[in-house]
């Protein structure tokens, strides 16, 4: 592999500035791995297109050309998300330490309004030390809030200055109507499953004594063995269940990994939190945390970044990863290799289960720019904002400071032309941009056909940036532990650690030219893709996004050296 760098390095000399391009056409001149082995899937995400023939982000190609020494110090990611494993092995040292604050005094030393903050905080933290484990969703939130002033009215006696609340309401409350007893039937059918279970479980033993049935087969079983089939007829009495319910039952537990009881019974424990805490429109999760969530302020929550109550070990899960791809420990051997070695991640929690609150989300991002972070990682998503003249205040004063904020587009599959994710950066009125500090990212998988774009990922031509990697990523998890993950969160972070080694070499650049860079210094690729959410409808790579483009590290770096020079 030696070898191969120093002709690309011999090739780069005489080619020139021309290097910054990848070829656009995947089936041209380049042998594209088709299947990865194992250790290939854990690092695809840092390969090169032409080198390695895996779409990835050209990291690898990056650091084994790269001669330059940093100009600046570490440079500070805020990651607004869940709890987080600060104990995990692979991201020790690079965590961000506030040295102003004396730990553990119970005093604000350095005059924050945060006491204690030594990592970051957890806006989510309650007065107790614990943390909120459920939010409602921000629908339901809205159906409370505006509900006096809306409920059985109509749009005629509405004044002008409030339709755009009233037709949110009426959202809001098309979609609480629809979801509320959706998931009260679900509740319904596991109730039902959980009693049919254990009958199946055993009646099954008769065709299957190893136990060692799979979907096709009880989908064969169920068209062969009818309720009058007399095998079957012969061996039941008045208390069996009829044949056909109990395959259905069974075969619907192999479809959602429901292997024990336990399963479906945790299943129910968990829909009975989304029934009576996400759609409830009476339940109050700030009670615990003693604050108005109608009013900005600083102080409430608590410095507790790191909590894991019992029973709810996934909370640091989503944190962690997002920590892991930015800037898991290069140099100690173990684990994984983050995109950037000199960073420190500031971990702020926001995310329950449900949807986050937008003065979580301000007084995050607000915290981020305040205590010295360059880049913020978003990776989350509502289709609701309550508050979201909060949201763009926030971002502001981001761009003032000049602070990149890379959100994610989201796993619905959707166009987010037409539907609106939040936050965004897109001003209602006339749908155009309102700050140029913001970056949505979609995900691609390592599959360089028409499955190219992830079948999860939300898409826009104007409201998606780019892509970036977000399939199968290899990362750090809960527990000191390693794992697979999916979803544009995966992505968000693949363009936050770039962004971070743009500034950690040069420094001097404003946040709208990092933006560009790493708009403009991505892997156009030329192929038709199956758009998320359709079966077969296909569209040209490009379409998708605003800069038709992948994240590339490699050329982000070459242009940043251009611009930079052109600065001065």
């Amino acid at each position: 592999m030696k070898q191969i760098y120093i002709i690309i390095l011999f090739m780069f000399f005489f080619i020139g500035c021309k290097s910054i391009k990848e070829p656009s056409n995947p089936n041209k001149n380049v042998a594209v791995k088709k299947e990865l082995t194992p250790l290939e899937l854990q690092t695809w995400h840092q390969k090169d297109y032409v080198l390695d023939g895996i779409p990835g982000i050209s990291l690898d190609k990056w650091y084994a050309l790269n001669k330059k020494k940093p100009k600046s110090k570490s440079v500070i990611v805020a990651v607004i998300d869940t709890q987080i494993d600060l104990k995990h092995e692979d991201l020790q040292g690079q965590f961000w330490i506030n040295e102003k604050e004396i730990p553990d005094n119970g005093i604000d030393d350095d005059n924050n309004g945060y006491i204690d903050d030594v990592n970051g905080w957890s806006f989510t933290g309650t007065k107790s030390g614990g943390y909120v484990v459920w939010n409602r969703y921000e629908y339901v939130r809205i159906v409370e809030e505006w509900g006096a002033l809306f409920k059985n009215k109509t749009e005629s006696q509405i004044d002008t200055q409030d339709l755009y609340k009233y037709k949110e309401y009426q959202r809001a409350l098309k979609k609480l109507e629809e979801k509320d007893p959706y998931y009260k039937r679900w509740f319904k059918s596991l109730n039902y499953k959980c009693l049919l279970y254990p009958i199946g479980k055993d009646t099954l033993k008769y065709f299957f004594p190893k136990e060692n049935y799979t979907v096709k087969q009880l989908d064969s079983m169920y068209k062969k063995y009818k309720i009058n089939d007399k095998k079957f007829k012969e061996r039941r009495d008045d208390n069996d269940r009829d044949l056909g319910a109990l395959i259905d039952c069974m075969k619907s537990c192999l479809e959602m990994n429901q292997k024990t009881l336990e399963d479906i019974q945790n299943m129910q424990t968990q829909l009975d939190s989304v029934i009576n805490k996400n759609l409830n429109v009476e339940y109050n999760e700030r009670l615990l945390i003693g604050d108005n969530p109608n009013i900005l302020e600083k102080g409430y929550g608590n410095n507790n970044v790191s909590n894991n109550k019992s029973g709810h070990r996934p909370i640091q899960d989503h944190c962690t990863k997002m920590a892991g791809v930015i800037g898991a420990n290069r140099e100690n051997n173990i684990g994984i290799k983050g995109i950037i070695q000199d960073v420190k991640i500031m971990p702020l929690n926001i995310s329950p289960s449900g949807d986050e609150h937008d003065k979580d989300i301000t007084m995050a991002i607000r915290y981020a720019v305040d205590n010295g972070a360059k880049v913020i990682n978003m990776s989350f998503g509502k289709e609701f904002s309550l508050h979201k003249e909060w949201i763009i205040e926030a971002f502001k004063y981001a761009e003032e400071h000049n602070v990149l904020l890379v959100h994610s587009a989201g796993n619905d599959a959707i166009d987010i032309d037409k539907s609106i994710y939040y936050p965004n950066d897109i001003n209602v009125d006339d749908g155009k941009e309102f700050c140029s500090n913001f970056i949505t990212v979609g995900s691609v998988t390592h599959k360089l056909n028409s499955t190219f774009v992830s079948d999860f990922s939300n898409y826009g031509k104007q409201n998606v940036d780019l892509f970036a990697p977000g399939d199968e990523i290899y990362s750090t998890a809960s527990e000191n532990s390693y794992k697979s993950d999916s979803g544009t969160s995966m992505a968000v972070p693949m363009v936050c650690g770039t962004a971070a080694l743009i500034w950690q070499y040069y420094p001097k650049l404003t946040v709208a030219q990092v933006k560009q860079i790493i708009m403009d210094s991505g892997t156009a690729y030329d192929l038709e893709v199956i758009v998320p959410g359709t079966k077969d409808k296909k569209v040209p790579f490009s379409e998708l996004s605003k800069s038709g483009k992948v994240l590339n590290v490699y050329n982000a770096m070459q242009l940043a050296e251009k611009v930079s020079k052109k600065k001065k």
